[in-house]
């Protein structure tokens, strides 16, 4: 945090591990679970990190598997009363994998009790993979106004802006370079979105090296325009 400082990076997020999955129906991993978003939501608040990031897990039985997930996180804030908020991010939909549906996310926040402490991480690759299109600014903006719609848009806090390198609906998490995937030149209507204009957006494209991080942050500012 004391470089983050030093450099002007906020605000900070903070990823829970994969792990974790709070719709499990296996009481240990539940247990578990539970216990460890506790503890991140501890941390996060000792060293100053105003968000905690949370993927949604995945069940055989989506009502039961989203019920555990609002179970889970209600427990949670329960047991650490602090301003951190909980982030959940959505899903591709690859196996039994919950929250590629907006109407999911929707279920679990309803299920918390509509809790201000709750918001959104959209993924862009995982929007994509799920069926959300986004490769042209009409489908760009439809699909942010059904995000809106069904969830509302004073729950989104942060864009993972990715690539996908698999097709719109395909259900795989691929991430893919900025501009070179399925999306292409929709990336460029979501980083010019005027509602999204507010929000940070943080990169998770491949990487071997800096300079394959350096040319996704080039393509960005060549999408909005700043080169």
């Amino acid at each position: 945090m004391q470089e983050a400082k030093e450099h002007d990076i906020r605000p900070v997020f903070v990823h829970m591990p994969y792990l974790v999955n709070l719709a499990s129906a296996d009481k240990r991993l539940f247990e578990r679970s539970v216990g460890s978003l506790i503890d991140g939501l501890k941390r996060c608040a000792q060293i100053g990190a105003p968000f905690l990031i949370l993927h949604v897990g995945s069940a055989p039985d989506p009502d039961k598997g989203l019920k555990q997930m609002s179970k889970g996180i209600g427990r949670a804030l329960t047991r650490v009363s602090n301003d951190v908020k909980l982030l959940l991010e959505n899903t591709a939909g690859s196996g039994n994998e919950l929250g590629h549906d907006f109407r999911q996310l929707r279920e679990i926040i309803n299920g918390v009790g509509r809790s201000k402490r709750i918001g959104i991480v959209l993924d862009t690759a995982h929007a994509f993979a799920a069926g959300y299109d986004l490769r042209t600014r009409d489908s760009v903006g439809n699909t942010i106004s059904e995000f809106d719609r069904i969830v509302g848009l004073n729950r989104l806090f942060l864009i993972h802006l990715n690539d996908s390198k698999t097709d719109c609906g395909s259900r795989r998490d691929r991430h893919w370079h900025i501009a070179k995937g399925k999306i292409g030149r929709g990336m460029s209507h979501i980083l010019q979105h005027e509602a999204l204009q507010h929000l940070p957006f943080i990169m998770e494209t491949p990487r071997k090296d800096l300079k394959e991080d350096q040319m996704n942050m080039k393509m960005v500012r060549r999408l909005i325009g700043r080169l």
